[in-house]
């Protein structure tokens, strides 16, 4: 009888043995690291730019853009409306030609100014209009037109005229030797070659009727 009971004591020790092991090995494999599966989900879940999102919110994290962000319209030259911003003198490429057709009463000097800028921009109003003479600056006084607001597109050129009395009495005259021109809403000015005929008329009070329409209008001839 006491070598049964050893027996049955020995096989029931081994069999506690057995059960430890398998427990103990199962725990393990529970805690080797997460399957593939979970490590799929993980990296679903994290956010471009190395930056968090904020979970049920939908909200990008710091490191994305959102639609609204700022900056979409940098070097475009747009205000913070998303209008073009107006031209300026640097942005502009301006030229003056002689536009008289025969038999007018007046001479008309074409100006043309086109948009060099890497941008589109606004134009509008009057240029200023001055003509170098032998006699001094002579500015131009506005026609009185509407001036109407145009978007000068990258490249596109817009215009505007100039009128002068032709000298037609047959004396020298007052000989004009360069047109300035300033663009609207512009305090720099270009200095250019005048295109025109070489002498205005001499008339009382030192001034000739020199006239200037708005950008937009190319005046006579043009």
């Amino acid at each position: 009888m006491r070598v049964h009971k050893l027996t049955f004591a020995a096989l029931a020790v081994a069999a506690s043995f057995s059960l430890t092991a398998c427990q103990n090995g199962e725990d393990g494999a529970g805690q080797s690291g997460p399957s593939s599966s979970s490590t799929a989900s993980a990296a679903s879940t994290a956010s471009p730019s190395g930056g968090s999102s904020d979970p049920g919110s939908g909200k990008p994290s710091d490191g994305t853009t959102g639609s609204g962000g700022k900056g979409t319209a940098a070097g475009t030259g747009s205000d913070a409306s998303g209008r073009a911003g107006a031209c300026r003198t640097d942005e502009l490429e301006i030229t003056a030609a002689e536009r008289t057709i025969g038999g007018d009463a007046d001479g008309t000097v074409a100006v043309t100014l086109k948009n060099r800028g890497g941008r589109d921009c606004t134009i509008s109003g009057y240029a200023g209009v001055d003509l170098k003479t032998g006699a001094g600056s002579l500015s131009a006084k506005r026609t009185g037109q509407q001036a109407d607001t145009a978007v000068l597109k990258k490249g596109a050129s817009t215009y505007f005229g100039v009128t002068y009395p032709l000298n037609t009495s047959g004396g020298s005259g007052v000989r004009v030797t360069g047109l300035v021109v300033t663009p609207p809403d512009e305090t720099k000015s270009v200095t250019l070659d005048w295109p025109g005929a070489g002498t205005l008329p001499v008339t009382e009070g030192g001034g000739a009727s020199v006239k200037v329409g708005p950008v937009g209008s190319a005046g006579q001839g043009g």
